[in-house]
């Protein structure tokens, strides 16, 4: 599973580890991502989504609805 964000579309920077020589490495920041399930009342259902925990926030604030018509507008699938 990649580290993707459904609802805001986080995903993985690049970048560089430098040491203390000063030589460089490449690395990866990744968001926090992190499974979560929602009750979906307008469709009788649970949802189990792949969140970034900025993303869970956001949800607590506009509700589920919303968020997944979001999803649904950027082209994913609930």
């Amino acid at each position: 599973m990649s580290a993707h964000c459904q609802l805001t579309g986080a995903k993985p920077g690049f970048g560089n580890t430098i040491s203390h020589s000063h030589r460089r490495t490449s690395r990866r920041f990744d968001p926090n991502i992190q499974h979560k399930r929602y009750r979906l009342p307008s469709e009788g259902r649970h949802v189990r989504l792949t969140l970034s925990a900025r993303a869970i926030k956001t949800v607590d604030a506009i509700g589920v609805e919303a968020a997944v018509a979001r999803i649904r507008a950027r082209g994913g699938k609930v």
